[in-house]
């Protein structure tokens, strides 16, 4: 019966699915659709182009400009880091004091499991997709996306991911939120035992997962399709900016990794609803930890190079000078994409692999620190000697130069097999890979917000209130995530919703840090969304004045050329001006 009832609202799903496709068709003449005026395919009506956008509602539903698409993104992916770390922040309340229990340890498991995702998976990559959405076609001379409705799509196959993923949450009768953590070891995620995992809100939790793996694989073959295809004439590939290097080596990686792991959630899924054994079975837990590393580790690095690209950009803007030895920092990218997926198993040293095999994998994932030491020395030599701003943005790339430089040091000791035997499972793992996603990923996010602010708002945020929200999350980070490696040294497992009397101090500790992030987030919130509504209007197009240093750069150029044209009604748009260089490593010399 519930696995009727399972199938039941899978169909239900699609039939909401097909049904948004039909309205969506009806609502707007897709085949004499163009995104912008002069574009659109052959045999389109060119005069099409420039009649006006929908307004209200129904443009944000049917727009299928990437500029749009790159806020909708943005606003999903700000909305899950606030649902994930309300979770988390509810967690570390109750790990105040070891009897402490605000919440039952089932509830705690729950929103362990759901943070983790949510952060992965509803934020990280889709807050990656909002800057590369609104950013790689003005960065390349591209008029739009290769294929605008397809990206279109992929957004909108999100909004009903989250709420499969949260679905636990809600009041549906006899569905409880998932409690497998967000790595769904098997056999506890495929309902053996006599625990509480065959209940729907796994499945629910799974068929979410797999929605927002479509969809970043097709936003990723959008993204190869947009910069092989769609270029200006003045970008080659020897003067692609970096931003647009680390987007497609992340768009190579995902293509790669996330239908794989697709396939093992539906195998999963096999596995508890129609009593197949591909994980149920000797071996099966092992499998499952190869299949899922496989894409999990890669998954790092997904989240982790468009942020390097931000900083790349972002540093050399700030420091007066272009970026200290581009050429290794696209070859040192390109080789954290290859070496990716060849360090899965350093997750598993402790599984009683092959000896041989362990000493291979820890070969490599020693080795994929070179590259990016590589980038570490290009930022701090880009910075040296340089005529460095602290603005908010230069603020939140500093901080993540210097958070990844302790997630990085903290790694490769858990690279190395007799440490990691010792610390496995501990709260050093935590604490090292949150340096990686909120010391360095959200602070390279933050950097892209406020650097671009002006772009896609047109106003300029208040600039006290941006350098009180990076040194509260600074410190915030710091407080946290190394209390929790001293957590770790002190022997605390992960997972647990209690713990020995000893380890309490550094607990309180952790959740003060907590707190002090909780109160800078809320400051950013306030400022980001005043600032767009009443923040002081941008009138020039070059706000960080690039042009004193010779680094502005082509989106500048095109909000100038907007900001011209809103001015002048259809007067002079800068034709005449000198081209405006891109952030690629080869200039031209007539340039």
């Amino acid at each position: 019966m519930e696995v009727n009832g399972q199938l039941a609202l899978t169909v239900l799903m699609g039939l909401f699915l097909v049904a948004v496709a039909a309205w969506l068709a009806r609502v707007e003449n897709w085949r004499s659709y163009t995104p912008v005026a002069g574009g659109g395919a052959f045999g389109q009506k060119e005069s099409y182009g420039s009649e006006e956008k929908p307004s209200g509602v129904i443009r944000w539903l049917t727009t299928v400009d990437h500029k749009d698409i790159g806020l909708l993104y943005g606003t999903y992916g700000l909305i899950a880091f606030t649902v994930g770390g309300l979770m988390v922040v509810v967690m570390r309340i109750e790990l105040i004091d070891p009897g402490m229990s605000i919440i039952s340890n089932t509830f705690y498991n729950s929103l362990m499991t759901s943070h983790g995702i949510t952060m992965l998976f509803l934020f990280g990559t889709p807050i990656i997709a909002a800057f590369a959405n609104y950013l790689v076609p003005l960065l390349i001379g591209a008029d739009d996306m290769a294929f605008p409705r397809i990206n279109a799509i992929a957004f909108w196959l999100l909004p009903p991911a989250a709420l499969l993923i949260w679905a636990g949450f809600f009041p549906l009768p006899e569905v409880i939120p998932a409690q497998t953590a967000w790595t769904m070891y098997t056999p506890l995620s495929a309902g053996v035992g006599a625990g509480n995992q065959a209940n729907a809100g796994v499945d629910l939790m799974l068929l979410g997962l797999h929605l927002s793996g479509v969809s970043a694989t097709m936003g990723s073959i959008n993204f190869i399709a947009t910069i092989f295809t769609e270029r200006g004439d003045e970008v080659s590939w020897a003067n692609l900016d970096i931003f647009s290097w680390t987007i497609l080596t992340q768009s190579g990686l995902i293509l790669f990794a996330f239908p794989l792991l697709g396939s093992a959630m539906v195998m999963l899924l096999f596995d508890r609803n129609f009593g197949t054994t591909f994980f149920a079975g000797e071996g099966g837990a092992i499998l499952w930890q190869h299949l899922f590393w496989f894409f999990g580790h890669p998954e790092v690095y997904i989240l982790v190079l468009p942020p390097m690209g931000i900083v790349s950009y972002v540093i050399p803007r700030f420091s007066g000078r272009r970026l200290f030895g581009f050429k290794f920092v696209v070859y040192s990218t390109l080789a954290i994409g290859v070496l990716s997926f060849g360090v899965w198993a350093h997750h598993m040293f402790a599984t009683g692999m092959d000896p041989r095999l362990r000493a291979s994998f820890m070969a490599v994932s020693l080795a994929i620190a070179i590259p990016s030491a590589v980038k570490t020395f290009n930022w701090i030599t880009t910075m040296w000697n340089g005529r460095v701003r602290l603005t908010t943005p230069m603020l939140f790339s500093v901080g993540f130069v210097s958070n990844f430089i302790i997630g990085g040091v903290t790694g490769v000791f858990l690279a190395s097999i007799p440490i990691d035997l010792v610390l496995h499972d501990t709260y050093y793992v935590v604490g090292h890979f949150h340096y990686i996603v909120m010391g360095a990923i959200a602070f390279a996010g933050f950097a892209g917000l406020y650097y671009w602010f002006p772009l896609y708002t047109g106003r300029m945020y208040q600039k006290t209130l941006g350098k009180a929200h990076f040194w509260l999350s600074m410190v915030g980070t710091n407080v946290t995530f190394f209390a929790m490696i001293l957590l770790g040294y002190g022997g605390m497992p992960r997972r647990y919703a209690t713990f020995l009397p000893q380890f309490a101090t550094l607990h309180q500790v952790a959740t003060v840090g907590a707190l002090i992030l909780l109160v800078g987030q809320i400051i950013f919130v306030w400022n980001f969304v005043q600032s767009w509504l009443e923040g002081p209007e941008v009138e020039d197009g070059d706000p960080w004045d690039l042009r004193d240093s010779d680094l502005y750069t082509a989106e500048w150029d095109w909000y100038d050329q907007k900001l011209q044209t809103a001015i002048a009604d259809g007067g002079e748009t800068g034709e005449d001006d000198d081209p405006v260089l891109t952030d690629g490593g080869q200039v031209d010399a007539d340039e």
